[in-house]
């Protein structure tokens, strides 16, 4: 139990010296590539959802100002616009969660999303900033995954994890509830449905808010 305690502890600690790591530099170029490795994230769920649902994809493409934008046609409008902020929250979530798996090395596990990215760069991303981006983001990755220690390995893929978590409630917070005149996801989904946008953000960020807690929650049981 001690030694359990001292982990749980150990999480603690080191959470809340990334938040407020992450607090002081959010405007810094320190954390900008997360920023825009979570538009990545973004425009990929749209993209899934299209494509699961029998559309196509034309492209995507990043903007150095943290936009994105998925080109395609077809698949379902309504989970297509809602995959967006949610998909990021969800495969933010997914690589705090893969960060804890034992049966698998974490470098391992960091270059296959480096992997990930690289190919998704490669298939969809057709815009100059987004193709040196998706690259030299992916590549780094890669190559952290060969040549960190495990431990570093794993503390780098939670924050990555939590930090697209956080941008993702962050980004609902600003694009719908704070501007809700924006031609946002909320915005094209209100027009489809009928339902407001400032009602599809609060219901998105009540869903962000609980994943991020229960995610939280689970970590810490798990330390």
């Amino acid at each position: 139990m001690a030694t359990q305690s001292r982990r749980r502890l150990n999480f603690i600690l080191g959470f809340s010296l990334y938040f407020v790591a992450v607090w002081y530099l959010w405007y810094t170029p320190v954390i900008y590539p997360l920023k825009i490795f979570v538009v990545l994230l973004h425009e990929a769920s749209h993209a899934l959802a299209m494509l699961a649902t029998g559309g196509t994809v034309s492209h995507i493409t990043l903007d150095p100002n943290q936009g994105g934008l998925m080109v395609g046609a077809g698949g379902w409008a309504f989970l297509t616009l809602s995959a967006g902020y949610l998909g990021s929250l969800a495969l933010g979530a997914l690589l705090v969660k893969a960060s804890q798996w034992k049966r698998v090395a974490p470098g391992t596990l960091l270059a296959l999303v480096g992997g990930v990215v690289l190919a998704l760069t490669l298939i969809y991303v057709r815009n100059a900033f987004g193709l040196f981006f998706g690259f030299a983001f992916g590549a780094s990755l890669v190559v952290s995954g060969r040549k960190l220690s495990p431990d570093w390995s794993r503390r780098l893929m939670m924050g990555i994890g939590l930090t697209s978590v956080l941008y993702a409630i962050l980004d609902i917070k600003s694009d719908i509830l704070d501007r809700p005149h924006l031609r946002s996801d909320a915005a094209m989904l209100a027009e489809l449905t009928g339902i407001p946008t400032v009602a599809w953000g609060i219901i998105w960020i009540t869903i962000a808010v609980v994943a991020a807690g229960l995610l939280l929650r689970s970590a810490y049981r798990s330390a």
